[in-house]
């Protein structure tokens, strides 16, 4: 993401930085320093560095400088006692920004401990490792609420989602008992939060959960077979929690799911959010820093309005492409309506307060409760958006499996696309389980794609209406049949067939449009985000 933010950053700092503006990364955040054998608390601040001067604070921005200098009485972090039985050093953690590593519990339960403030010096470049570029790339963590992370799991209980429960810390500057790993965290404040990566980890709502995996592992098993589904319903809960509170960083990678067993032999996975970095994000209220966030849309600042849905969401659309594909209108305002009901005063306020520490309490508690308030009644129109934005180009898979793709155009308002699976006496007999169903309005969908994947597939379209959104079908690999006696009014074909020239079968009519070709393009699909 740095790598990505680099040009405009680099701006920044060639007009408002010199280089002794920065503090070098190896900075400390603790405040005061050495603390007594035996101390169970300790008054520091998360980062101290981010503190500047009126011409920097004019030309950046204020951000939430004055939350990561603010001394904070939090609870030293001891390995021994943290919870029953202590935890040890399994393995350090693969970020970037952040140190981090796993502990783990006598019991096996595994937990994340990692440091609050980042360091993007492994990000850049060595060229650029160093002066003021390396400071203004840094000084942008200062936009994110170091503590916004201890508020999420009230509201996020109260909005019925999954969630972890980072807890406060400070690492002593003379700490031993992580062993090697000690000296990564010496000196830091940072969150130790649960980890779920086994059936150790089962705890309240997960009790029931037979696995745990992270969104690459749970995408490829959704796309092997048909027993693996994902829990939508519970995606776009999440989903709107997240625009709610201003979270713009929920790419696949920031996602446990838990896998339940359903009745039917299915497995359903369902989403846990983790990794709240950038809840609360204030940055546009700089000279220059709000032309980078016309530049960089997903730099929206939380405050009373929801400045950019298509901002918010923009980090999160190849996981929300697969997560949200069968969600209507209906259901995102139905979702948002009742997230409203959830959400009460009360509930934010006890929130805030208990996820603050007094002293940010008192100075950021009372605007985040205001703008949680205003964003909470503003949740319905954000949700619609949120729809439309998804709902322009929506990808139904199938599966490695062999499946029936039927799309009905019924009339100018609705085209039905269902998904049948395999039947138990074969592929010609009748009962075969309906996986997908959707209605879809031109108004607001103009491409459907089917994507069949492995596996013998058949499509087939039919209806004679004016109106419809383009159907593109991609067949995938092996044997596929499509048979299309549609009609669409207009000029241009609205049922495109993506394919290998030989080994399918396509009985087209007047809306076909065959654009298969010898070249095996044609069969890729992402399954996990890796081809992006």
């Amino acid at each position: 993401m740095i790598l990505r933010l680099l040009p405009p950053l680099l701006l920044l700092g060639a007009v408002g930085c010199s280089r002794d503006t920065f503090f070098q990364p190896d900075a400390r955040v603790a405040y005061p320093a050495p603390l007594p054998p035996g101390a169970d608390s300790a008054r520091v601040t998360a980062g101290r560095h981010y503190k500047h001067g009126p011409l920097h604070t004019l030309l950046l921005g204020p951000h939430y400088r004055q939350t990561w200098s603010q001394p904070v009485t939090l609870p030293v972090f001891k390995p021994a006692t943290v919870v029953a039985g202590g935890l040890k050093f399994e393995k350090l953690g693969g970020g970037f920004q952040t140190t981090s590593m796993t502990l783990v519990d006598p019991s096996g339960r595994s937990y994340a401990l990692r440091s609050i403030d980042k360091d993007p010096y492994k990000t850049l470049p060595k060229v650029l490792r160093q002066g003021f570029i390396l400071g203004t790339v840094r000084d942008a963590t200062s936009a994110g609420m170091p503590y916004g992370a201890f508020v999420v799991p009230p509201l996020a209980e109260a909005a019925g989602v999954l969630h972890t429960t980072p807890r406060p810390y400070y690492v002593r500057l003379d700490e031993q008992g992580l062993g090697q790993a000690s000296e990564r965290l010496q000196g830091d404040v940072v969150m130790l939060e649960d980890k779920f990566s086994n059936k150790n980890d089962r705890v309240d709502a997960l009790r029931e959960a037979e696995e745990f995996e992270e969104s690459d592992v749970v995408l490829s098993e959704r796309y092997k077979n048909q027993k693996n589904r994902l829990d939508e319903s519970a995606y776009l809960r999440a989903r709107l929690l997240d625009l709610w509170i201003g979270d713009w960083d929920r790419h696949e990678g920031q996602w446990d799911w838990a896998a339940f067993a359903q009745p039917d032999g299915t497995r359903l996975w369902r989403p846990i959010p983790k990794d709240r970095d950038q809840v609360f994000f204030r940055f546009d209220d700089g000279l220059l820093s709000w032309v980078v966030s016309r530049i960089v849309p997903k730099f929206r600042t939380f405050g009373p309005h929801y400045q950019s849905i298509e901002g918010y969401t923009r980090n999160a659309r190849f996981i929300d492409e697969r997560a949200l594909a069968s969600m209507t209108e209906e259901a995102y305002l139905r979702t948002a309506k009742d997230l409203q009901q959830r959400l009460t005063d009360d509930v934010i306020k006890q929130a805030v307060r208990q996820g603050l520490p007094k002293e940010v309490y008192q100075r950021e508690g009372a605007r985040m409760e205001a703008n949680l308030q205003a964003r909470r009644a503003q949740l319905p129109k954000a949700a619609q958006e949120f729809y439309h934005l998804q709902a322009h180009r929506v990808v139904v898979p199938g599966s490695d499996q062999e499946e029936r793709f039927v799309v009905e155009r019924l009339n100018d308002t609705a085209t039905v696309v269902s998904v049948y699976g395999q039947a138990k006496g074969g592929k010609d007999s009748q009962g075969a389980p309906l996986l997908y169903q959707r209605r879809f309005n031109p108004r607001d969908t103009h491409t459907v794609v089917l994507h069949g994947l492995q596996g013998e597939d058949e499509f087939i379209v039919s209806g004679s209406v004016a109106k419809s959104p383009f159907i593109d079908i991609y067949g995938g690999p092996d044997e596929d049949i499509v048979r299309d006696s549609s009609h669409v009014g207009g000029l241009r074909k609205k049922t495109r067939f993506f394919d290998t020239a030989r080994n399918n079968e396509l009985i087209g009519g007047k809306e076909t449009k065959d654009r298969t070709e010898h070249s095996v393009v044609s069969h890729a699909f992402d399954r996990d985000g890796s081809g992006r």
